[in-house]
């Protein structure tokens, strides 16, 4: 056998073995087929919103499809734990608000996943307005005036909520004790149908997201009596917070994205980047603020530092109002 027929071989075996690699490395490319986002909400609220807008521009940026998957139930607390239990390969991921995450296992004696150990964080999303609405025939303009015909009347006036457990049922009761009041306590099925329910008449009161709200405001068929938020934002600059009149009151709900517990760290890693990408196009930040929300950047390091700080606050605000599922 001559040198140069051995060095061909060679060359032919290391260019064979070299291709075989390539094809290896095109299969474990990542993402290789669509990702689905679990939203533990129903369709037309802050988290839905979020969660749509954000899949469209990772979809941009990675080439492959990022699909919404509305599961709701329980305060978000079934498609919690059923992500908890999914393959942790990077294709099954959440995109959930605090209250799924943090106040569910305050409410159930049993939530299905433990909210630490169940999920790797993977970036802080978004932050969302919230509002005290009400229809507009309903006496009262203010927070203030609500808080006096409330008191006048204790449990003549029901508030509507997106169901037992949300975010939108804590802070209703959280405003009852701040005010001193009582109020009923409607539940529905997700936050559009708590709002159509007011904007229709059948309920006078409701805490909704903006991204649930903010049509009917516009519209005239929903009236603003304050913003839950700390600070005004900016969808509604002219509307007061309702810490304005009850002081201390005041939540930043937040929206941030999950994975199972296990999830390989380069996954983790090149996901939080893209997140953070893609929160700093135009288009991105602009279609949130149209909803009342804004971008939320951070790492995943933070994001798992803030969940460690809210589940003992969302705890005690739990036990300090009363609040129960039932």
């Amino acid at each position: 056998m001559t040198f140069q027929t051995t060095l061909s071989r060679r060359l032919f075996t290391a260019a064979v073995l070299c291709s075989a690699a390539l094809a290896v490395g095109a299969q474990d490319k990542y993402p290789s087929k669509p990702i689905t986002v679990v939203v533990p909400q129903a369709a037309g609220g802050a988290n839905d919103a979020i969660a749509r807008v954000v899949a469209q521009k990772l979809t941009e940026q990675l080439g492959q499809s990022v699909i919404v998957d509305n599961r709701p139930g329980a305060g978000g607390t079934l498609a919690t734990a059923a992500t908890a239990r999914a393959r942790n390969d990077g294709y099954t991921l959440m995109l959930t608000a605090d209250s799924a995450h943090v106040i569910g296992p305050a409410l159930y004696k049993n939530p299905g996943f433990d909210p630490v150990k169940d999920f790797t964080p993977v970036a802080p999303v978004a932050t969302a307005g919230y509002v005290l609405v009400a229809h507009p025939s309903f006496p009262a303009n203010t927070v203030a005036e609500m808080v006096a015909l409330a008191k006048a009347s204790p449990g003549k006036y029901s508030i509507a909520s997106a169901g037992n457990g949300t975010l939108n049922h804590l802070i209703g009761e959280m405003l009852q004790k701040a005010a001193g009041i009582q109020l009923q306590h409607i539940p529905y099925k997700g936050s559009a149908a708590a709002a159509t329910d007011v904007v229709g008449g059948q309920v006078p009161l409701s805490v909704q997201s903006l991204p649930s709200a903010i049509a009917f405001i516009k519209a005239g068929k929903l009236k603003v009596l304050g913003v839950v938020n700390e600070k005004r934002v900016a969808a509604l600059p002219d509307a007061p917070t309702i810490g304005e009149t009850l002081k201390g009151f005041g939540q930043a709900p937040w929206y941030a994205l999950f994975a199972p517990a296990g999830t390989p760290a380069s996954i983790v890693a090149m996901l939080q980047a893209e997140v953070a990408r893609a929160l700093e196009h135009k288009d991105v930040v602009e279609k949130l603020a149209a909803v009342g929300c804004e971008p939320f950047k951070g790492t995943a390091a933070q994001l798992g530092a803030l969940v460690q700080a809210d589940l003992p606050k969302w705890s005690r605000v739990v036990k300090d109002t009363g609040a129960t599922v039932d």
